[in-house]
């Protein structure tokens, strides 16, 4: 028997709600939520305005479910509607975040589950990683939303090039350029700060 397509599942609910079951829509909340949160929290480095953000994007895609095309991802579509509130948010308050790295963004499955590996390691390899991800934190500050989203995509949720472009609604090329351009400023600020032993980092 062939698992159920999430997106099929997706489109049900969507049309459940718009169609007067209000209470169905909880389960695309529960079911994206932890993901949605994971890269907002990425984005502006704050876990209580993470929150608050996360709640105000499902709120702000519920008023808009009418617009959802039905033939689209949920996933998609929602989580471009978050990146834009916390984008938006982010130049609003024009702020530079000082909080700690928080690595689980980049330690969850595509259910927002943290990986179990990710805390089996020893003592010298956890202050290890905790040292580069406060690095890396510091580097990310470097770069615009518009950047910082481009990596987030690429190198917390995996995305392909296509499917950054889908998101975003931009072209390929924009996706490359943008990440390239991310990527050089990330190298530039890590090159003389990784631990010994680690890779620099590189392009696609």
């Amino acid at each position: 028997m062939a698992p159920p397509d999430p997106r099929a599942e997706d489109r049900a609910v969507v049309e459940a709600v718009l169609g007067g079951d209000a209470a169905a829509y909880r389960f695309l909340v529960e079911r994206y939520q932890a993901r949605v949160y994971a890269m907002v929290c990425g984005m502006v480095r704050d876990r209580e305005e993470a929150r608050d953000l996360t709640q105000e994007a499902f709120v702000k895609a519920f008023n808009n479910l009418d617009r959802f095309r039905l033939e689209s991802s949920f996933y998609t579509w929602m989580y471009r509607i978050a990146m834009n509130v916390a984008i938006d948010h982010l130049r609003k308050h024009n702020k530079r975040r000082t909080s700690e790295f928080n690595e689980d963004v980049a330690a969850r499955d595509n259910d927002g589950v943290l990986d179990p590996g990710h805390t089996s390691m020893d003592p010298r390899k956890i202050l290890e990683r905790k040292r580069l991800h406060k690095k890396i934190h510091d580097a990310l500050e470097t770069l615009s939303p518009d950047h910082r989203q481009i990596i987030l995509l690429r190198e917390v949720e995996g995305m392909a090039y296509k499917e950054i472009a889908d998101t975003l609604e931009i072209a390929e090329g924009t996706v490359m350029s943008r990440l390239f351009y991310a990527r050089r400023k990330l190298q530039q600020a890590l090159k003389d700060e990784a631990p010994e032993g680690l890779p620099p980092v590189t392009g696609a």
